[in-house]
């Protein structure tokens, strides 16, 4: 009986895995789809969809205590935030969104996606959710959004973080100069697009397998035109400088949050987020050592304790 038992438990161990390999060379987007599962039952976070303005949300929502929002960045989805999030969620209420147009969330086309026109979505979204006063977080183009969402709803951000953010004046660095060049890195065309990709945000480049790298390639094909004509609104001063004109009118505690080598909106964004931030009863600065543009993923432990130090403080 132990002996038919143990044939059992291995013919289903290797159906099992012969099922992930066919997955995987077949339809490696399932796989994607299937770790956002398990990263998400790790962090205690639910995937959730609610219709705000003009938009159908989709976000995870976990965790009880004081509310924390996190906006992700340019060409991301919500869940860049989810490894972070499992350090945040025993003592905050923590959503994460994917931003209108982005990810699971809905597109109007010829819409407007540019900073002002989803900071004014957000309002919608946190009335939606029942986030009357709340850590709004922000990672580059998100953490612009949360700047001048945070300037226009001062009511309703309690502390804002801003972690690599555009919206702030930085020295040129090689990313910039490629922009001026025409180039638009986030439009990739093959797997070694994604790989120059990866190389510009991660201080160490992850190990992708190739078929997930190809399910990667195609979700960023299928939203080829909008993330072109996103980044060319980007490009403008108007919204690539959106931050300047308003961190001194910023009456929040505020938290720069910024890896020492990120290689997209150099660290030097950091000096004139501090010196521009006048208004603000308590400023906080951290620079990370060991990673690049993505601390949430390249560090997440570290950057979980951050932010919560920071929202237990304030």
């Amino acid at each position: 009986m132990l002996l038919r038992r143990l044939k059992f438990l291995v013919v289903v161990a290797l159906v099992l895995g012969i099922g992930a390999g066919g997955v995987y060379l077949i339809a490696p987007s399932l796989l994607l789809k299937a770790d956002a599962a398990r990263l998400a039952m790790s962090a205690h976070m639910e995937k959730k969809t609610i219709v705000a303005g003009d938009t159908t949300w989709s976000y995870y929502e976990g965790g009880s205590g004081p509310t924390i929002v996190l906006l992700h960045g340019f060409a991301a989805n919500k869940e860049t935030w989810l490894t972070m999030a499992k350090g945040l969620t025993d003592h905050f209420r923590v959503i994460a969104p994917d931003l209108p147009g982005w990810g699971e969330s809905s597109r109007n086309e010829g819409g407007d996606y540019g900073i002002p026109a989803q900071a004014a979505r957000l309002e919608a979204f946190a009335t939606a959710v029942g986030a009357q006063h709340f850590l709004l977080v922000g990672h580059s183009m998100g953490g612009a959004i949360a700047g001048v969402y945070a300037d226009q709803h001062p009511e309703r951000v309690a502390s804002l973080v801003l972690s690599s953010s555009l919206g702030l004046t930085f020295k040129e660095n090689d990313f910039v100069r490629d922009v001026k060049a025409g180039k638009d890195p986030f439009l990739l065309k093959d797997r070694a697009d994604l790989e120059a990709l990866l190389g510009r945000i991660f201080l160490v480049k992850p190990n992708i397998p190739g078929r997930l790298e190809d399910a990667l390639l195609a979700r960023n094909q299928q939203d080829h035109d909008f993330i072109a004509h996103t980044f060319e609104q980007l490009k403008e001063p108007a919204q690539a400088y959106s931050l300047d004109p308003v961190i001194g009118k910023l009456s929040m505690p505020v938290l720069g949050l910024w890896c020492r080598e990120d290689k997209i909106i150099d660290v030097s964004a950091l000096d004139t987020l501090r010196n521009g931030l006048k208004s603000s009863p308590s400023i906080g600065a951290t620079i990370m050592n060991g990673c690049n543009h993505m601390p949430m993923l390249e560090k997440p432990e570290e950057t979980a304790k951050i932010i919560t130090g920071f929202a237990l403080a304030h």
